[in-house]
């Protein structure tokens, strides 16, 4: 299982973070009183909005890692839960996004899952 390079960051940026709990449940609307809210499913996928800074360098190997490494984001990859700091297993949902700062300094935007 391809791991996220020692050469990126490995803590991402506290602007721009959003985690979303996974939704497990289904709701079912009632002719008349409350819905009814039964379990769906026992795991579900944690949806995460992250950004790192990189540099020049650091851009080209997000880019080899994400096309080749990872299949064009069709594999998984062993990361730590940015909030939790847990080993888990991400996924890409989106390729990477990329923004400059200045001649040197790079912001990559990434929309990641993690997978239960």
């Amino acid at each position: 299982m391809p791991v996220w390079p020692a050469a990126l960051p490995q803590d991402v940026l506290i602007a721009g973070y959003s985690e979303e709990v996974p939704e497990t449940t289904i709701r079912t609307q009632m002719d008349a009183g409350p819905a009814k809210v039964r379990r769906r499913f026992s795991a579900g996928v944690r949806k995460f909005a992250v950004t790192v800074a990189l540099t020049r360098a650091q851009v080209q190997i997000l880019d080899d890692f994400y096309l080749t490494d990872l299949q064009g984001g069709a594999l998984r990859f062993d990361w730590t839960h940015p909030r939790t700091l847990a080993a888990v297993q991400f996924r890409f949902l989106t390729a990477p996004r990329y923004a400059s700062q200045s001649q040197i300094d790079w912001l990559a935007q990434l929309q990641l899952e993690v997978l239960p």
